[in-house]
């Protein structure tokens, strides 16, 4: 080997890594507690609950569709489906933030006429 000088100890690697990930903002300053430490097990009941609630009323839609019409069992299987697809769209939506921030329109780049009632985007 031409370089003679014995590889850094784990313990100088160890720090340097620490610092680094300080600078980077990915850990905590020593002795302050992290933030968000609930955050994904919230994030997690909050799917649990819009996926269930969607079908759950799904199903008490198409129940009483049923019972109202006498069309049992179709409305409760259109609206069940309805209803899983509209907990899908919330679990998709609640996971990608899109529709959920103050202010939230379509990009105006898109030009599309559903950005707001006149199709200015307002």
């Amino acid at each position: 080997m031409a370089d003679d000088k014995p590889p850094p100890s784990l313990e100088e690697l160890e720090a340097r890594l620490r610092e680094a990930r300080r600078g980077a903002g990915l850990d905590p300053e020593p002795g302050k507690p992290a933030m968000g430490v609930g955050q994904g097990y919230g994030q997690g009941v909050r799917i649990g609950i819009e996926l269930v609630a969607g079908v759950v009323v799904g199903l008490f839609l198409g129940i009483t569709v049923d019972g109202w019409l006498g069309t049992s069992p179709w409305g409760t299987v259109v609206f069940f489906l309805l209803g899983a697809g509209a907990g899908f769209m919330n679990v998709y939506r609640a996971v990608t933030g899109k529709g959920y921030a103050i202010g939230y329109r379509k990009d105006p780049a898109r030009g599309s006429a559903e950005d707001g009632p006149d199709g200015s985007g307002r």
